[in-house]
């Protein structure tokens, strides 16, 4: 098996691992802008050698991780280039642009819009795990305008890393994935920024963080150039979600200026059900 990979990042360098392990036989290609990236891809195993887009009509499948708004732009591109019998699927956080740019597309059958919900706050090829997508969901949309047999060959290697697959459109993907991914990010990003501009008044301030605030503000270890253009592409669903987080955030305030802690107690209690749901179990009336 032939597999490119274009962007030796986090992701497309965890890919990478899984399929070192899982296809011992496979011989991976990798392509990135980046040249000292495309080096350590090299230096680490990651692949085999770098590719062009005048190579991807040979490979079995092409895995495109890459920021959202290069992608809209070169997605096309790659179609163009890919053979017929080549798969090729994205692991982009949005998905509605993604698949309005190719849906005219002659080779519209050949892609599949994925997003693997995995990833860390690191980046570059170091930052690659292998069992990283272990255990973790893989949304899919418009499953229906891939080829089946190309799909499959995708979601062959999504069930042998031990992914959970759900199928999703993508206007829908778009709005679910604001609230439990994209908010996530601003609001690490922006409980940083708070610290930081209070930190240059009261120097002891990181001396006395724990680790609560340690893996609240993780994600604000994230790529600025990869989460700016994932903002802007959902930026309808990002301000909705912001706006019912400002409306908890100010009504919170509001009961602890007015010294409603019980109002405080049974907000958090309330609030405690999360734990159930990110278990899985079914929440009761």
């Amino acid at each position: 098996m032939k597999v490119a990979i274009i962007g030796i990042g986090l992701i497309g360098g965890s890919f990478a691992r899984d399929i070192r392990k899982l296809y011992p036989a496979a011989t991976l290609f990798g392509m990135d802008t980046n040249a000292e990236n495309m080096q350590k891809a090299q230096r680490l195993n990651l692949v085999d050698q770098s590719t062009t887009y005048g190579d991807l009509a040979q490979m079995d499948m092409v895995i495109v991780s890459i920021p959202v708004d290069v992608l809209v732009r070169e997605l096309t591109n790659i179609l163009d280039a890919v053979g017929d019998e080549t798969v090729v699927f994205d692991v982009g956080s949005t998905k509605a642009l993604v698949c309005k740019a190719v849906e005219a597309h002659p080779k519209r059958r050949n892609f599949l819009a994925c997003h693997p919900i995995a990833g860390t706050e690191f980046s570059g090829p170091e930052a690659a795990i292998e069992n990283l997508y272990n255990g973790k969901t893989n949304i899919i949309c418009e499953v229906e305008k891939t080829a089946f047999k190309l799909q499959e060959r995708a979601l062959q290697l999504f069930q042998e890393m031990g992914m959970r697959i759900r199928y999703m459109n993508a206007a829908a993907h778009d709005k679910h994935i604001a609230y439990v991914s994209h908010l996530s990010h601003i609001s690490s990003f922006m409980l940083g920024k708070t610290v930081i501009e209070k930190e240059k008044n009261e120097r002891d301030i990181f001396d006395m963080a724990g680790s609560g605030f340690e893996s609240t503000v993780r994600l604000a270890k994230s790529s600025p150039a990869m989460w700016t253009p994932i903002f802007e592409q959902n930026k309808a669903n990002v301000v909705e979600t912001l706006e019912e987080y400002i409306q908890n955030l100010q009504a919170f305030k509001k009961m602890i200026e007015e010294d409603d802690f019980k109002g405080v107690y049974d907000e958090m209690d309330s609030t405690n059900r999360i734990k159930q749901i990110l278990n899985g179990i079914p929440l009761t009336k």
